[in-house]
């Protein structure tokens, strides 16, 4: 069963390969969707200071009936957090708003403020953060730790002065919106990468080439999704606090075949509508 598979950080540590995205799930409905994730079989949850869920998302772990070292749970330092100080408040903030002795995974949410995403150089202020991240890692309030939306330039100005190589960076990551050089460059370092968005925040539900194939397997579009980023050999975090479409994003045990997986690899589909809005839709 997919829910049981797992991949190996560069230090060992396991998490599955499989999710539970938590982006837009409200505060106060947080706590009932991992909890119905649990039941499910979902032992990985995501979370972000930005998402303003992190107090819901750990009432729900503590409270799922599951033992918390049967659990990883991410979350993400906010955007704009760009100095060494405020990293470390923040750190300790998401520990306590979460109410967790220790955070599983936690990224640098993106290597911009959002308000200025892809735009200026916040270098320095990435290895500041990057080294209040270490610091917790090394005090082991958190077992792994990231990056999430860095592209190559990111990872080496993380990579020149830190002593520890990113374990994680989360990406973007759909059929349409396959970023191959950057995967096979975070492969090359032993970066796992983590899909975020792997059905393209829904918009990938109205392409009728991915419905066809989908159809030639017998599945939903967001199973064939999930299944491609899957067998990519990243993490795939589809989000959903519907637990019908938790059980359907996990019933994804078929193999998509070389020749398909290469027509997704290729395709071009990256109009994600209404939700241009948002800096990692908005083609910068």
């Amino acid at each position: 069963m997919v829910l049981d598979d797992t991949c190996t950080l560069s230090n060992g540590v396991r998490i599955p390969q499989l999710g539970l995205g938590t982006w837009f799930i409200d505060d106060d409905k947080a706590a009932q969707a991992v909890r119905d994730a649990v039941a499910i079989g979902y032992r990985n949850i995501d979370t972000a200071q930005a998402y303003g869920n992190e107090r819901g998302v750990g009432d729900g772990v503590r409270t799922s009936g599951v033992a918390r070292d049967q659990l990883f749970l991410s979350t993400k330092l906010a955007a704009e957090i760009k100095n060494y100080d405020d990293a470390v408040a923040a750190i300790d903030g998401s520990l306590t708003t979460l109410g967790l002795d220790y955070i599983d995974l936690m990224l640098i949410h993106s290597p911009q403020p959002w308000n200025d995403f892809r735009g200026g150089d916040y270098a320095d202020g990435n290895r500041e953060a990057w080294r209040a991240l270490e610091e917790a890692h090394r005090a082991g309030k958190i077992r792994a730790i990231g990056v999430s939306n860095f592209e190559q330039t990111d990872l080496e100005n993380i990579l020149e002065t830190g002593t520890i190589t990113p374990h994680v960076n989360q990406l973007l990551v759909h059929a349409g919106n396959t970023p191959a050089e950057l995967i096979e460059y975070c492969q090359g370092k032993d970066i796992l990468v983590e899909a975020y968005s792997p059905i393209a925040h829904g918009e990938i539900l109205k392409n009728p080439d991915v419905t066809t194939m989908a159809q030639r397997y017998e599945v939903t579009v967001p199973q064939l999704c999930i299944r491609y980023t899957l067998q990519l050999g990243t993490v795939s975090l589809p989000k959903t606090a519907n637990p019908d479409h938790m059980r359907s994003n996990a019933e994804v045990d078929f193999t998509i075949s070389d020749d398909d997986m290469g027509t997704l690899r290729t395709l071009q589909a990256r109009d994600y509508g209404d939700h241009s809005a948002f800096p990692v839709y908005s083609g910068k």
